[in-house]
């Protein structure tokens, strides 16, 4: 457990992780002050750092500039703010009063007043056990009789980068089919701000940021990250001053949009993780995988299983018997979760009709969905089922209903796109149709599985009639987190899949009420080693759906060797999306090898600790490596996406063995000792030509 400790001379606070330290105090005039950052110091080292002052040499610049732990708008703080408020009165500055503080089990909760008006803030600090990951987040509280509190911006925390000589930033973006496309750049002598106006995390940007001294590798340097664990609108702001120092600030919200408290009311904003890692970008990306891993998704210790995925292979052509075709071929695969996708609902014969009529199509399903729900579990597999509960078509039943229960401003017209519109999940009453539908759907039918996707974002955001209608934007974020829950909380045995027409809903939020997340609608495997490598930055493997489907892919029209699909998928969590009904005898033998080898290697894989060997990031060699926790076997997937000259093949050194040991090659039989696979690296064996791929398994014998 994490150790904080207050000193009462100094007053500040000293809080110590795993391996490093973090420390903040109060200014004279009671606003918390940033202190320290990095590696683990004792209360008496830390005490040298306390001891130095800066004093003002301009009336231009206040000597406290970007040290707020949360930077507040008022008196000389031209900082980009964190927090910013309008009284009823029109008053907008904010001037702390400390009102006191409390330490229990890892958590530091510290709380202020403004000095004239009534709003409380409290900044909390919690360190999971056995991690360097510190979560924080803002409480504000209107305990007041007057009018309603403006609130235009309430991030979750500010972290401060000590000063270096020069920054870079890493972070991703991209699109739809082309998400978690990694970056790494240096940072402006500016405000940068990344985010999403959307109301979903979006394609086009993560809510993550790393930052090193331009110097980091994959095996060294200090690297300091954070993660903001929210699903919908969001925004980081990397500020550097001319001065040298940088700080990042992150929530939820956007610009424009602006809810209010009413006296007794409170705001709590998401966790905005923050962690500090010496040994590379590696080493970041392994802590945080261990923290989501550990104290992120909901069942950790889980095997996810391989699935086996309709929609490429149906689209919306669904029909009882074309689905029990695909799962007698994918039970004898060795599949064990089948997960039937869009199409089995309401008027759905396209995305024109059907969605928020959640009633099978008896059309297609005469007997209701029981009958293929009983042959899955016969064949030995879980039974799954999509659902977009967000959405609406306007050619609905649910619509016709309630016409007023979609996102919407008088006057205006509603866009569509993808032919639907958003369900307003601010209200409660929409809230409780979409849990009271799919609590039925579960329980009547037996769904093992959900895949809820969202294949849109906002617009026309607006909630007529509401006195505060700027909420929506934080509430239908939360409303979907309520839902989630209590799904979980009615049938312990349910699992749910994050979708977002991709990978549009992917970040620690969501991942804290789902067991995996689709990364991506792009499964060409070339392009998934790109997106699955900007993904694992931050996110680990036991969560990363990767599928095998049909060639050429549907996006990008490339042709890639079933091997080379399986290998790709096989480094994340397995599964099957092609029309294997129309496969040929020799691929569906070759599947049912991949996934049984999958099988073998998915405790490593899964729970294992990721080393990116050789990045992918020109058209060469790239590779990875997984070793299990006890170290006792690894797992290195290799792949060459081009062939160029005569050029021979190069060894591929190694990570995370230990170095006096021995290794078995459990395909070979060949014995290795650890110390030249670390310095000298392994020949991989690759297959001739283009987009050539391989497996090696080493187990610990020595």
């Amino acid at each position: 457990m994490a150790e904080i400790v207050f000193d009462d001379s100094t007053r500040s606070w000293l809080i110590r992780t795993a391996a490093t330290s973090y420390a903040l105090r109060l200014t004279d005039d009671d606003a918390p002050s940033h202190v320290y950052w990095g590696p683990a110091l004792t209360a008496g080292q830390l005490a040298d750092v306390l001891s130095r002052t800066e004093e003002r040499w301009d009336s231009f610049n206040d000597p406290n500039e970007g040290l707020d732990e949360l930077a507040a708008d008022g008196g000389t703080r031209y900082w980009t703010p964190a927090l910013q408020v309008r009284f009823a009165d029109g008053t907008r500055a904010l001037e702390w009063r400390y009102l006191g503080h409390d330490i229990e089990d890892g958590l530091l909760r510290v709380h202020f007043r403004d000095r004239h008006y009534p709003l409380r803030i409290t900044l909390g600090y919690r360190v999971p056990a056995g991690t360097d990951v510190i979560e924080r987040w803002t409480e504000l509280a209107h305990d007041g009789t007057d009018g309603p509190i403006e609130i235009f911006r309430a991030d979750s925390a500010t972290w401060v980068v000590p000063v270096r000589p020069d920054y870079r930033i890493s972070h991703v973006t991209g699109g739809w089919a082309a998400e978690s496309q990694l970056l790494r750049e240096p940072v402006p002598h500016c405000e940068t701000t990344f985010g999403s106006r959307r109301g979903i995390t979006s394609h086009h940007a993560n809510p993550w940021v790393m930052l090193d001294d331009g110097e980091a590798t994959e095996r060294h340097g200090e690297v300091y990250s954070a993660a903001l664990a929210w699903s919908g609108s969001w925004r980081i702001t990397t500020t550097r001053s001319s001065t040298g120092r940088l700080t990042v600030t992150g929530g939820f919200g956007q610009d424009g949009v602006v809810p209010r408290l009413a006296p007794g009311d409170t705001l709590t904003t998401p966790v905005f993780a923050g962690l500090y890692t010496d040994g590379g970008f590696g080493a970041a990306s392994r802590a945080w995988h261990a923290y989501t891993l550990d104290h992120v998704l909901p069942h950790p210790g889980e095997l996810r299983p391989v699935l086996y995925n309709s929609w490429e292979a149906t689209g919306f052509d669904v029909t009882e018997a074309g689905q029990r075709a695909l799962a007698e071929k994918a039970a004898a695969l060795g599949v064990e979760l089948f997960v039937m996708d869009d199409g089995w609902f309401g008027a759905r014969s396209g995305d024109h009709a059907g969605l928020g009529d959640w009633q099978v199509n008896r059309d297609k399903f005469p007997d209701g969905l029981d009958p293929l729900v009983r042959e899955v579990h016969r064949l030995g597999m879980k039974f799954g089922l999509w659902v977009e509960p967000e959405m609406v078509n306007p050619d609905s039943d649910l619509y016709r209903a309630h016409p007023d229960w979609v996102l919407h401003y008088p006057h205006r017209t509603r866009s569509e796109l993808r032919r639907q519109l958003v369900l307003n999940f601010a209200r409660p009453d929409v809230v409780e149709w979409a849990f009271g539908t799919l609590d039925s759907l579960v329980a009547e039918h037996g769904i093992d599985f959900l895949k809820w996707d969202m294949n849109r974002p906002f617009s026309e955001a607006g909630w007529p009639g509401d006195g505060n209608p700027d909420t929506l934007w934080v509430e239908h974020t939360r409303s979907v987190y309520a839902i989630m829950d209590r799904l979980r909380a009615r049938h312990p045995g349910l699992r749910i899949e994050a979708c977002s027409g991709g990978g549009g809903r992917i970040d620690l939020g969501v991942m804290a009420r789902t067991d995996q997340v689709w990364t991506s609608d792009n499964t060409d495997a070339l392009d998934r080693l790109v997106i699955q490598h900007g993904y694992g930055q931050v996110y680990p493997a036991r969560a990363t759906s990767a599928w095998v489907t049909d060639d050429p892919n549907f996006v990008t029209r490339r042709s890639t060797p079933l091997r080379f699909r399986f290998h790709v998928a096989m480094a994340g969590v397995l599964g099957i999306g092609g029309d294997i009904v129309k496969w040929a005898e020799e691929e569906l033998t070759y599947a049912r090898e991949q996934i049984a080898l999958y099988k073998d290697i998915r405790p490593v894989v899964q729970h294992g600790r990721l080393h990116r060997l050789v990045p992918p990031v020109t058209d060469g060699v790239s590779a990875l490596q997984y070793v299990a926790a006890d170290g006792g076997r690894a797992v290195v997937f290799v792949y060459r996406q081009a062939a160029h000259f005569h050029t021979r093949e190069r060894p591929v050194r190694l990570e995370g063995l230990d170095p006096a040991a021995r290794y078995r090659d459990e395909d070979t039989g060949k014995v290795w000792h650890g110390a030249p696979l670390l310095a000298h690296g392994l020949f991989p064996g690759l297959p001739d030509g283009d987009f050539a791929s391989a497996v090696i398994r080493l187990t610990k014998v020595q």
